[in-house]
């Protein structure tokens, strides 16, 4: 797979709508921690971060939890730095022992839901005592990878565009722009 035209990545960025600022995305995270640590700071949760999306948001979220709790990663992926999905590939599976333990698991966005879906469904089946999902952003349409699937914990909605930004990517670029950028025409 060939790299994408730099200048195209500029063009993106330039072009594109701000859907939400960063104080924005850090108010959503505030809320979010404030939701998580009310259900969870008396029971010794682990944390597994979706790798790549998951590494802003859940960097950040990590900060505002003061109880303890073990963080790890997992690398699953369907999209490999391109705009559609593919087949799930695993690359890292969970380094934390869970079983028997309250899981939450960390995205930077509910879109069809097929990662998140199947990530849960491998913790749950290998001996999770619950499974819960965080993720940053929720994007509203009718294309959930199960009817009706909503995160336990979601920062922020949007309508069914091209997002970027704070963890989300552009073909690979743009995780580290400040905020939600819509990509402008998708």
């Amino acid at each position: 797979m060939s790299r994408p035209d730099i200048n195209e990545i500029k063009q993106v960025y330039i072009e594109s709508d701000l859907l939400f600022s960063n104080s924005e995305v850090n108010q959503a995270i505030d809320k979010i921690a404030d939701e998580i640590t009310r259900e969870y700071a008396d029971r010794d949760p682990v944390i597994f971060t979706i790798m790549n999306g998951g590494l802003v948001i859940c960097g950040q979220l990590l900060t505002r939890l003061e109880f303890p709790l073990e963080a790890g990663y997992l690398h699953a992926t369907r999209y490999r730095n391109t705009t559609s999905g593919h087949e799930l590939e695993w690359k890292v599976p969970p380094m934390i022992d869970y079983q028997g333990r309250d899981v939450l698991v960390v995205d930077d966005i509910l879109d069809e839901g097929h990662t998140l879906y199947e990530v849960m469904n491998h913790l749950k089946e290998g001996g999770a005592r619950s499974v819960a999902s965080v993720v940053l952003i929720d994007k509203i349409h009718d294309r959930k990878a199960v009817e009706g699937m909503k995160a336990n914990f979601t920062g922020l909605t949007i309508p069914d565009r091209y997002i970027f930004g704070f963890g989300l990517d552009y073909k690979g670029y743009w995780r580290n722009a400040p905020g939600i950028f819509a990509v402008k025409g998708l």
